[in-house]
């Protein structure tokens, strides 16, 4: 199914978008997408939606199962929420990437933001994962409760900005190059990755590369930094009992 989106109001889109989701369409194309909002908002599904243009905020926001492919780029809260499903990005990714993830996986070719990954969480079974081509800005994985971030730095400049970590108290990060101590948020640590780091991170690593047709064999396992938080309670003596 095709619906061209030109000259079309986002809640007039997303109406259209989810009346066919309602009715059994399992793969629709969005053409002349131009900053259009709330894409696949809420939707539980297993459809693939493929996305011609530059997505709008909160792309994927609160969905569960949905297949996302922006063949362009995204702009701010990309997965905001979300509990499953996958959302590809083939350009850059905005602000706020990964907000309060719960499940799924959200697969960027090139840069992010700010604040990729706040509140990013995990429970049971759910376990989500953002997976970064290029460099990402200051706080990434600010408040982290779990999950994984991956920052594989392919653009040639600043893998990261500073404030890595700052507040998390559980997850992973995991970074292709080099990050200086004062980088990072005084509640993590950086490390060298051991064998079984690098067994869990080459998976994601994998789906990177197949997605967009990257070189698995370029990427090393001495060059990762692992960033994990030194405290699962970082703020306890803020707070009285």
């Amino acid at each position: 199914m095709i619906i061209n989106a030109k000259g079309i109001h986002y809640r007039v889109l997303n109406e259209e978008i989810n009346q066919a989701i309602d009715a059994g369409e399992k793969e629709i194309l969005l053409k002349n997408i131009n900053g259009h909002r709330y894409i696949g908002c809420g939707i539980r599904s297993n459809a693939k939606i493929d996305i011609e243009g530059v997505a709008g905020n909160d792309l994927g926001a609160f969905m569960d199962g949905l297949r996302l492919n922006v063949f362009a780029s995204g702009q701010d809260g990309i997965g905001n929420t979300m509990s499953g499903g996958k959302i590809v990005i083939h350009g850059d990714a905005g602000d706020i990437t990964g907000h309060s993830m719960r499940g799924g996986q959200i697969y960027v070719k090139g840069n992010a933001g700010y604040r990729i990954g706040i509140h990013m969480k995990s429970y049971q079974q759910l376990y989500p994962v953002i997976v970064v081509g290029g460099s990402v800005g200051d706080f990434a994985g600010e408040y982290m409760a779990g999950g994984l971030l991956v920052v594989l730095g392919q653009n040639g400049s600043d893998i990261a900005g500073n404030y890595i970590g700052t507040g998390m108290h559980a997850g992973m990060i995991y970074i292709n190059g080099n990050i200086e101590d004062f980088q990072l948020g005084k509640e993590v640590k950086k490390f060298e990755l051991a064998d079984g780091d690098w067994q869990s991170l080459l998976p994601y690593i994998k789906e990177y590369c197949d997605l967009f047709s990257k070189d698995l064999k370029s990427f090393k396992k001495e060059n990762f930094l692992k960033i994990i938080p030194l405290s699962h309670r970082p703020y306890g003596r803020l707070y009285a009992y």
